[in-house]
Formats: structure tokens, sequence, C-alpha cells
């Protein structure tokens, strides 16, 4: 009887026991369901974030070093992806975000950033693919649509492994046989990491720059027989299409504004280039988008430049400033600065009548991302207006790119020299080209450099 109770006994706790663990498995099935359901998956959550913000770059032949179109590109990558754009290097954007509002701003918010590291988090669960948003239509080769015209050079140009490479420029006719207003434009080099810079001028039919030079040839400023082409080489007032430095972003005007490039004319390409310790070839292009009807106002790149300073040995605040004042009315668009691997930071201003101060930009300086910075609201500006721009550097060994912070450094064309150029477009009347909007009342026209 005593056996019969114990065994009885032991039956209960063993159902209980059956019972307990079978609850406690069925909670924890529901935890992890909900748990699922609450953490955020990569095509639904994710894939979004890195259409609109990330796959500009981090795509196939581009930029970034590693693509982000799919989840088994992104799925090893999730911590990282956490933890560069909680500390804000990615996506790269230097303003100050107190200054200005920005319409190429690729900034994550909060949220975004809270998002992507809470999906590492939760071992970068992958989710319902039918979550994933439309995928997002890039043109092959560009950041544009796909371009109206495509100009590049006629000839590579063949680069050493060492040394230094003088500025080489190649004159390339564009065979339009109409005016073209161009409205969206992007330079795209073929040996991407040899170019420090590009800058594309227009020459129209007739001008004098540069007319003693054969098109269609790369050359220097070394290769001119001549004083006038020699000289024509290392300055020109030429129009500007388009700037390149790495990271920049493609020009995309407003409605109702573009830049004008005149029938017949040529696109002269002044490249900057870099040895990477091996040989290599580059045929830089320009895509351009023309405008589908005239527009209202023309676009002009204008430039505030000091090329007149010397940076101390070891000084790591060096302050440099350039100032200007607009001959006419005109609506500021956007702004690129440039400096070189001393650079620290850059701003522009107005000054007022009074001398106090109006911040418009401040910039961390990256050599390596050299950012433009397209105004969301593009800001009218009174004929008179000051606009200023200041640029710091750092010489000293605490700069971990300093060439050489035992060396005073002037003004050059290399990466070891420094320069300091503030790139600013502004929208005019679009009878006006560059000269005629420099003719202030009563002057005669001066386009300042």
């Amino acid at each position: 009887m005593r056996e019969r109770r114990y065994y009885f006994q032991l039956l209960i706790l063993t159902i209980f026991a059956a019972t307990a663990s079978a609850t406690w498995h069925r909670a924890l099935r529901v935890s992890a369901a909900n748990h699922s359901e609450s953490s955020p998956t990569f095509y639904r959550d994710v894939l979004p974030i890195l259409q609109q913000h990330c796959q500009s770059c981090h795509r196939p032949d581009e930029i970034a070093p590693l693509p982000l179109m799919t989840y088994e590109q992104a799925r090893p990558e999730a911590r990282s992806i956490a933890f560069n754009t909680a500390n804000r290097k990615m996506p790269p954007w230097f303003a100050d975000r107190s200054i200005g509002h920005f319409a190429n701003d690729p900034s994550l918010t909060p949220q975004e950033i809270a998002l992507l590291d809470a999906w590492w988090k939760a071992k970068a669960p992958a989710g319902d693919p039918h979550d994933a948003p439309v995928p997002r239509v890039w043109t092959n080769g560009w950041n544009i649509p796909q371009p109206d015209a495509i100009v590049k050079l006629t000839k590579p140009v063949a680069l050493p492994a060492q040394g230094d490479i003088e500025y080489t420029y190649e004159i390339v006719p564009t065979h339009f046989t109409e005016a073209k207003w161009v409205q969206l434009s992007e330079i795209r080099p073929s040996s991407r990491e040899s170019v420090h810079h590009a800058v594309v001028y227009v020459r129209p039919p007739g001008s004098k720059w540069l007319e003693h030079v054969p098109v269609g040839v790369p050359f220097t400023a070394a290769d001119m027989v001549d004083e006038k082409s020699r000289r024509d080489a290392l300055w020109t007032d030429a129009d500007i299409l388009l700037v390149y430095a790495p990271g920049s972003s493609p020009d995309r005007l407003p409605d109702g504004m573009a830049k004008l490039v005149p029938a017949g004319s040529d696109l002269v390409f002044q490249m900057h280039y870099m040895a990477r310790g091996h040989a290599a070839k580059d045929q830089t292009a320009i895509g351009l988008i023309f405008a589908k009807q005239p527009p209202s106002q023309r676009v002009l790149t204008l430039q505030l430049t000091n090329d007149h300073f010397v940076i101390p040995p070891g000084a790591d605040d060096f302050r440099v400033e350039a100032r200007g004042t607009l001959p006419n009315d005109a609506t500021l668009l956007s702004f690129l600065p440039h400096m070189h691997l001393r650079g620290k930071r850059f701003e522009y201003n107005i000054v007022r009548k009074d001398g106090t101060i109006e911040p418009l930009l401040r910039v961390n300086w990256d050599f390596y991302w050299q950012l433009s910075y397209q105004l969301a609201q593009p800001l009218p500006l009174t004929a008179g207006t000051e606009l200023q721009a200041v640029a710091w550097y750092d010489n000293s060994k605490a700069n971990p790119h300093n060439p050489d912070p035992t060396a005073a450094v002037h003004w050059g064309d290399q990466t070891y020299d420094e320069m300091m150029v503030g790139f600013f477009d502004v929208a005019v009347r679009a009878d006006l080209d560059k000269w005629k909007y420099f003719v202030r009342p009563g002057h005669a026209s001066e386009v300042p450099r």
C-alpha cells in the first residue's frame, strides 16, 4: 500500500514536470516569434536604407570597396554597418549640422541608425523577401540617368608608377551643331585611384585660349614651346562646366537652371594625376544630360581663391582667407571646397556691411572625400554681397596625412603643396555669361580668381 502511494505521487510529479516543460518550451517559441516580429529584418527595414543612402557608392564598379545590393552581401557586414553609421563615418558627410540644409545630405536619421544597430544585434535576420522594396534602378557606369552625350579623352593618358605628374590637359571637340543647355553632368575617371581632381572647361568657337595646341592630344605646360601657350596651360578664366574630386557629387541643377555649351565648343579636360606605385592609364569621360527646354537662368561656377600664403612648419591651425563681392544679383546654389593633405576645416560666409558674419557652410576637411554641398533652398543674393571663404590647415606632426611637418608650405599643384579654392555655383540671367556677369555698373569686366 505504501509502495502504491509512492508510485502515484511519482506519477503526479512526472506529469507535472512534463506539463511544465511543455509550457516552458511553448513560451519560448512564442517569445522567439514575438522577438522575430519586433526585430528589424533586411528586406523590410534595412534594404530601403541601403537603397536610399548607400548603394550610390556601394555597388559594383563604384567608389566603395564592397557592394551592399543583396542580403548575402550585407549580412557579413552587419556589425560594420552598425558601427560606422552610429559613429557617422558612413555615409560620409562633413558639414556642421547646425548651419544650413543641403539637398544632397545622405546622413541617416537617429531612427535609421538605431534600426541598423538593432538589426545587427538581432543577428541580422533576412525576413521575408516579399517585404523588399522595388529595386532601385541604376545606370550602369553612372550616378546620373543615361547621358544624352558622353565626351571623353580622345587618347588615354599613360601614367607612370612613380614621381610627380604635371597637370595634364586634353582638348576634346564636342561636335555640337547647336547650343546645349546642360542640367545634369558627371565626371567619371577610368582610373579613379589616379585622379586627384579634374576640371572640365568650355572653350567656345573663336576662343584664343590654347589656340596653338593640337586637339585630341594629352599635353602639359612643359610641352609648350611658346610662352603664351605655356601661360594658357597654367591659368584660364574659361567657363567651368564641372569640377570633380574624390567623393564629389554629380551636378544636378534645379529645373529652370542649366549651364551652356555653345555650338561648336571644345571641352578642355584639366587632369591632376597622382602616381600610385604602378603604371596606369586613364581615359576620363564626362556625361551630359540636356535640359528639355531653354532655362530661365544660367549657372556659373565661380571661385574664391588665395594663392599667396605660407603655412609655417608645425602650425596646427593656420588660417587662410579669400573674399569677393558679387557684381550683380545672383542665386547661390552650391559649394565645393578644395584643399590638399594639410587641410583641416573650410567655411563659407556672407560678410555684412557692419562686419558681422552670416555662416553658410562649415565643413571638417577630408582629402579623400571632397564632397560638394548643394543648398536645399537656393539663396538669392543682391549685387554687392560680399562672400568670404576661410580655410584652416594642420601642418603639425599630429596630422597623420602630413607629408612633412618640418616644411613651410606654399600654393602648388602637387599633393605635398597646398591649395585654397572655394568653388561655388550661382544662377544668373540666362543671357549672361561669366564675362558679362562681371561687368559692374560703370566698370570694365573683371573675372576674379
